[in-house]
């Protein structure tokens, strides 16, 4: 068996989806209760609330509780904004486009290849708000800054192999890393891709866009608190802070890190006073997509702002598939059983988090679009990261994006079935 089959087995059918990090995690559980841990210096429970990054209180949240600095930054947007970006309509309103990108690992080809296919058309708005969790944390930057990027993400998803992200090393290496380590590989290679192209040049052109009231968000999970953690990367990028290009590529990583399969990323912290780590991973853990994640309203925050009136679309890519596949018996194993309840979990999530998305939307007054991998694509490639698949990926999802993304715009509910693609 080759090295890639050990991890790829492990995650293939659900890449980067959150419960497969609960099903992980268990089994480290029940393989290791007697094996020591790696040390650290946690945030104590008592001050989990009170801990931010040093120097830049105002740059993360937690989802789901209201937070007056985000909802300040977003009014802040909004008096910023530029009417280049966003002009205003013949109806007197600007129309503001927001962008989510889905988790899905190598699947992220299909989704760079519609925004460069959208690109193509001429008709790609400038986006007001874009998010991104695991591969939509990797391709979030780029969609950001727009077109100018669309040579980089089409590379990346399409050259990218599994050694570029990992090093999974020897079987017996790994099992030793299950009893005595934190993870199964090692993610060098994606870290040093991620600061390869994330350079000083990159982060000031973000500050740049957040500057004209653009706002990007990727969110990772801390596991100490087991809360979704939203980052304000467009604050990072603008900060008067030493170290923020490595805190900015940091974050990319940690949204990018698989539980258990990757190593964790620490984030060092202050809380009461003293210096704490806190343990952060793959955002997938928590929700595959988001867009305000209960921190902000746009709409309240437009009002605030007394700017011009606004209309909100809202765009989500899903790297993944939400049909399963034709039903088969499940192996009597271990693997068999597991491998089965984490894809139909998976999917679950997804599903959703795309109602959870349509409400916000609902409630915003926004209009409401999502696309998703067409069902009858097969996701299964040579490795983790096969170039050969992604590169399929990206043509399908360039052709989407040419013939205009297809765009549904119903919940995944009221669809008799999913899209087969663009003929």
């Amino acid at each position: 068996m080759r090295n890639f089959e050990v991890i790829s087995d492990a995650t293939a059918m659900a890449p980067w989806r959150r419960p497969m990090a609960g099903a992980c995690v268990a089994l480290m559980l029940t393989v290791t209760t007697a094996c020591g841990t790696l040390i650290r210096n946690p945030v104590p429970p008592e001050l989990t609330n009170a801990a931010i990054v040093p120097g830049m209180p105002d740059v993360r949240a937690w989802a789901a509780h209201a937070s007056p600095a985000m909802q300040n930054d977003m009014v802040l947007s909004f008096k910023q904004e530029s009417r280049v970006d966003f002009p205003v309509g013949t109806d007197g309103r600007v129309l503001y486009s927001h962008l989510l990108l889905s988790g899905g690992g190598a699947n992220g080809a299909f989704g760079s290849g519609l925004l460069n296919g959208w690109t193509k058309t001429g008709f790609r708005p400038v986006f007001k708000i874009v998010t991104g969790v695991s591969t939509g944390a990797l391709m979030a930057p780029y969609a950001f800054l727009g077109p100018k990027y669309d040579d980089a993400l089409r590379e990346l998803y399409t050259t990218t192999r599994s050694q570029n992200i990992f090093v999974s090393g020897s079987l017996f290496g790994m099992i030793s890393q299950l009893f005595f380590g934190e993870a199964l590989a090692d993610t060098g290679p994606l870290a040093t891709m991620i600061a390869r192209h994330v350079d000083e040049d990159f982060v000031r052109e973000v500050a740049a866009a957040h500057s004209q009231g653009r706002r990007l968000y990727i969110g990772t999970a801390d596991l100490d608190a087991q809360r979704f953690v939203v980052w304000n990367m467009g604050l990072i990028a603008q900060a008067a802070y030493p170290d923020k290009v490595r805190l900015f590529r940091k974050v990319m990583l940690a949204s990018a890190s698989i539980p258990v399969v990757f190593p964790p990323v620490f984030f060092d912290v202050e809380a009461g006073g003293r210096l704490f780590d806190e343990m952060h991973v793959d955002g997938g853990v928590a929700a595959m997509v988001f867009f305000n994640a209960g921190l902000f309203s746009p709409s309240v925050a437009r009002k605030a702002a007394g700017t011009v009136p606004g209309h909100d679309r809202i765009f989500v890519i899903h790297n993944g598939q939400l049909a399963p596949p034709a039903p088969t018996p499940t192996p009597r194993t271990v693997r068999g059983i597991s491998s089965r309840v984490l894809e139909a979990a998976g999917r679950s999530a997804v599903i959703g988090d795309l109602f959870r998305i349509y409400t916000i939307a609902q409630r915003e007054g926004a209009e409401y679009r999502w696309v998703t991998i067409p069902d009858n694509v097969n996701l299964r490639g040579d490795e983790f990261f096969d170039p050969v698949l992604m590169t399929s990926l990206y043509e399908l999802g360039f052709k989407r994006g040419l013939a205009g993304g297809d765009w549904n715009t119903r919940l995944p509910g009221e669809l008799h079935h999913l899209r087969s693609g663009v003929e």
